[in-house]
Formats: C-alpha cells, sequence, structure tokens
C-alpha cells in the first residue's frame, strides 16, 4: 500500500504538472488538493508510532476520525465485554492509555452500571496501606521440590502466542517488552524462533501436541531437540499444553498462507500446508503418563519448572490427575488454567463459543481440587483468561491463582486493532500476519517499550488495589474481598459463590464434600476416562 500511494502520488502531480504545461494554467489549482494529500501520506510512510497509518497513508487515519466522532457518553452505557465486540471500550482504554503512557485516569465517575447483573468489585479498607511502602513488582517463585532452577516469575506475563500466528516483529515487541520490565513471555506451541531470543527476555517455552521445535520427522516427541532447545539460560520454565480455553479438545490450526519455509524451518513441518495438531498427546494416554512426561521434562531441562496448561472439562478428569500425583509422588511445579472465553487467531466458531469451562469456575474447582488433596502448597497455579487490568490479577489471585497470563491486552499494546483478519493473514497492523509488505508497519523499537509500559502500569494499579484493600502481601488475597452483583438486589462474595473446602478433604472418602462426590468416584488415576457412568451429577 505504502509503495501504491507513492507511485499513484508522482503520476497524479506528473498528470497535473502535463496538463498544466500542455492544455491550461488553471489546473494547477488540482496541485492545492493533491499536495497537501501526497504531504499527510509521506508523514504517515516516515512515522513509526502508528502501524495503520505507516501501511495505510491518509486511508488509515479514517479509523481515528471515527473514533473521535464516536459520542464520549457512549463508553457510560457499556459493560465490560458485552458490547457485541472482542473486548469493550473501557478494556481498550485501559490497554492503550497504559502503553502509550497518556493518562489514565476518568472522569465523571463509576463507567458501568453498579446495578447490573455481573458487575463486581473490591471491598476496600478503611486502614488502607500506602502503596509507596510495597513491593511495586511482586514477584512468585516457581519451583517444587524436584525443581533445581526454580523461576522468580512476574504476577503478570505474555500468555502464549506463537510465531506463525504472530508476525516476527509482535514476537521481538513482546519479547522486548519482557526483557524491559523483567517479565515472562509464552512462546506459545510454536516453538522457539530467534525473534524470541533477539532481546533474550525470560521465556516460558510451550510444547503442545505437535511437539514444534521438539519434534521428530513423524511428529513424534524428540527427547535429544527438547534438551537442546531447554538449554538456552533465556529459557526458564516449560509448560505442556493440553488443551487451551478457545478451542478445548481441538488441535492447533496454523494456515498455509502461514506455514512459510522459515516457520516450517522451526516446526519442522512442510512449508504452506496447512497443520492441524492432533487433539491428544502421543507421548502419554493416562494421568501417570502425564506425570512421568512431566519429569522426564524436568530432568532433560537440567532441573527447570515444567508444568502443564489445560481448560477444565469434564472434572473427574483433573481430579485424576491429582489423584496420580498423590499416588506418584510426581508434582508438576506449575498449572495453567485457562478460561472457556480464552482467544485464539484461528478456531471453529462452536469451539470458541460452547467448549469449555470459564475461566472463574476452572480456576476456582482446580484450586479447590489441589487444596483438597494437599498438594497446592507445591503447586503454583496460573490464571488465563481476559487479564486485562490490575482489578482482573486481583480478582484472579482473590479465586485462587498465584500468578497471570494475558495475550489479548499484550495483543493490544504492540498494536492489535482487532480487524479480526488474524486467521486471513491480511492483519492490516503487521501483529497477526505473515506479509512482509505488513509487518514492516510494525515499529519493534517503539512497541516493546509500550508493552513494558502496559505491563508496569497494570502491575501497579493491582498492587495499589491491594493496598487499598488493607493488604500487603498476595498471599493474603482471598474470596471475601471480591463481590459480584447476582442480580439486581442480590450480591455475593466469591466466598460465597464459589465456597473453599477443607485441606486434604479429598484424601478421605467419609470427609468429601456432597457436591465432590461423584466425580470422585469416577476419577481413575490409571486412566482419564471416568471409571463408569453416572447420570446424574451433584453439581452444589
Amino acid at each position: 500500500m505504502r509503495k501504491r500511494f507513492i507511485a499513484i502520488s508522482t503520476l497524479a502531480i506528473a498528470a497535473v504538472l502535463m496538463l498544466t504545461y500542455y492544455i491550461n494554467k488553471n489546473f494547477q489549482w488540482a496541485l492545492v488538493a493533491i499536495v497537501p494529500i501526497v504531504l499527510i501520506g509521506l508523514v504517515d510512510i516516515i512515522q513509526n508510532k502508528h502501524a495503520i497509518r505507516k501501511n495505510f497513508p491518509v486511508l488509515g487515519r479514517s479509523r481515528y476520525i471515527a473514533e473521535w466522532l464516536r459520542p464520549k457518553m457512549y463508553q457510560y452505557f457499556v459493560e465490560p465485554d458485552t458490547d457485541g465486540r472482542p473486548f469493550s471500550r473501557i478494556n481498550r482504554n485501559i490497554i492503550y492509555q497504559r502503553a502509550k503512557q497518556v493518562n489514565d485516569t476518568t472522569p465523571f465517575g463509576t463507567q458501568l452500571n453498579v446495578y447490573g447483573e455481573g458487575y463486581e468489585w473490591m471491598n476496600h479498607s478503611i486502614a488502607a496501606l500506602d502503596s509507596h511502602n510495597l513491593d511495586m513488582n511482586p514477584r512468585v517463585k516457581i519451583g517444587g521440590k524436584d525443581c533445581t532452577q526454580p523461576y522468580d516469575c512476574s504476577v503478570f506475563n505474555v500468555s502464549a502466542m506463537s510465531f506463525g500466528s504472530l508476525s516476527k516483529n509482535a514476537v521481538l515487541a513482546l519479547n522486548g517488552g519482557a526483557a524491559i520490565g523483567n517479565f515472562a513471555h509464552n512462546t506459545g506451541e510454536g516453538g522457539i524462533s530467534e525473534y524470541h531470543n533477539e532481546y533474550n527476555g525470560d521465556l516460558i517455552y510451550q510444547i503442545g501436541t505437535g511437539y514444534f521445535g521438539a519434534r521428530t520427522k513423524d511428529g513424534n516427541f524428540s527427547p535429544e531437540l527438547f534438551a537442546e532447545r531447554t538449554a538456552a539460560d533465556n529459557v526458564k520454565m516449560i509448560e505442556i499444553k493440553l488443551s487451551q480455553g478457545a478451542k478445548p479438545g481441538h488441535g492447533g490450526i496454523l494456515p498455509a498462507k502461514k506455514a512459510t519455509p522459515e516457520i516450517a524451518a522451526i516446526r519442522k513441518i512442510e512449508p504452506y500446508k496447512e497443520v492441524n495438531s492432533p487433539p491428544f498427546h502421543k507421548v502419554f494416554k493416562d494421568p501417570k503418563g502425564l506425570l512421568s512426561f512431566v519429569k522426564q521434562c524436568r530432568e532433560l531441562s537440567g532441573g527447570k519448572p515444567v508444568g502443564f496448561k489445560l481448560c477444565i472439562g469434564h472434572k473427574s478428569e483433573f481430579l485424576a490427575i491429582c489423584k496420580a500425583i498423590v499416588e506418584t509422588g510426581i508434582e508438576p511445579d506449575f498449572i495453567t488454567v485457562d478460561g472457556g472465553e480464552g482467544g485464539t487467531g484461528a478456531a471453529p466458531l462452536e469451539f470458541s463459543n460452547s467448549v469449555g469451562s470459564p475461566a472463574k469456575e476452572g480456576l476456582t474447582f482446580a484450586y479447590n481440587a489441589l487444596v483438597g488433596f494437599g498438594i497446592k502448597k507445591e503447586i503454583i497455579l496460573i490464571s488465563s483468561g481476559k487479564i486485562v487490568s490490575g482489578f482482573d490479577i486481583f480478582k484472579a489471585i482473590a479465586m485462587g491463582a498465584d500468578v497471570c497470563y494475558s495475550a489479548r491486552a499484550m495483543m493490544m499494546a504492540v498494536g492489535c486493532i482487532q480487524a479480526l483478519e488474524c486467521n486471513h493473514n491480511t492483519c492490516p497492523v503487521g501483529v497477526a500476519t505473515q506479509d512482509p509488505a505488513l509487518i514492516k508497519g510494525l515499529d519493534v523499537n517503539d512497541k516493546k517499550v509500550r508493552v513494558a509500559n502496559y505491563h508496569r502500569e497494570t502491575v501497579k494499579s493491582f498492587v495499589e488495589m491491594m493496598a487499598a484493600a488493607g493488604l500487603d502481601n498476595l498471599d493474603k488475597i482471598n474470596r471475601t474481598h471480591v463481590y459480584q452483583r447476582v442480580n439486581q438486589h442480590i450480591s455475593k462474595s466469591y466466598f460465597r459463590l464459589y465456597p473453599y473446602i477443607s485441606e486434604e478433604s479429598l484424601l478421605s472418602s467419609e470427609s468429601v464434600p456432597r457436591g465432590w462426590k461423584a466425580h470422585m468416584a469416577m476419577a481413575d488415576p490409571k486412566s482419564f476416562r471416568p471409571k463408569f457412568e453416572i447420570v446424574f451429577i451433584d453439581e452444589d
């Protein structure tokens, strides 16, 4: 588009000059209209702040004009994520303002309908603390009894997004931001590219069912390649992906257009051929096999933290893993719980909308299960699924998380404008595309700073909220601190909506809570399949 604009502009000016010289001097007045447009376009091409303007000179400005024309009071009548768009305007403003280091305060009071169903808030304390006396970059140690290289992880990190789904410039910006802000960057299941290593930002190497980056020619897991990949100092943790919230029970999809020779070489696949990862792992077939794989990966990586990621589906399956942990004594160092509302670049519509437990239900269940089996103390829980603000981090920790991931918000900090072209290779701002002409519009030096800015300001906001609640430590946050409006007249705390269960209550059949009995009866540590079918399950 940039080259086309320059060519058209040159031809237009030349045509006007020729008409003026050969036909009539009055044609020179056409330059009054053409020259300013050309100058505006050249400014758009030269600048590096806005990818949409750089990739689409002059035309790209229509987006900002439309935003300016939109009624400002519109935002006061929009509930979070219920305005028919991927993210509400409120969420977008939080990300963009913090990334660009502009004023992120707001005028005119609360922007949400506090009487609307689903409205949530945190209870503050009269004895609030001064946040300046607290650690503004809280970190959590990840690594259990069998881990020899534990990792001090930021409370807020970049969630799994692969090179291939994202452009090289987007990966560079994310990793550069992680290096500046000292937080972790999850590679996604696409493997580690040279762009993940450019700035030496901390990496969480994710391996999925395709074993990309640690894959034999026939698509099986390669211990040798895995050991080689994880030996690098910037690889801090390994995450085994069982499922993701956007399409749980469905393998990953890489469109043929995005399978460039470069990406194919990294993933050990054929170029320009669509890749559909299987929905299951070949290395293991049961809970004990999963834990053996965790142990193998920990040993191959030299003792680095190893965990797995999943979206909660059948509760009996997660309980079966917990039973296997107790029986074998093999513990993952962390478990990532993704919500069914999680995002992706390409997924079948039904899977995106209707499969997998939402983040709240999945996270609270996983936390209670680990506590019930008496194994939570050694296992860190990571929450993923529309984490955008400091309040989102606070809510996730209140429900049981220790650390949080964010994907879409980090993409927007890089410059994503939600054009929803991720699966067509035509992202206009160069974030989710492999088109070189579009990728050039994303300036890495500018965007990596924006990512770091967004991370810093969001963590700062979280710490300030924690101080407002009178809390000086992450471990003191619990489900009594957050309330949710059930309907116009009734509100309940997370403590009431998602009750805790007693520690080690799932170790004895006599102490299992009533609502857990059926799921516990079906959970088999030797199989992901339930022992037997139960027609009526009490979900209380």
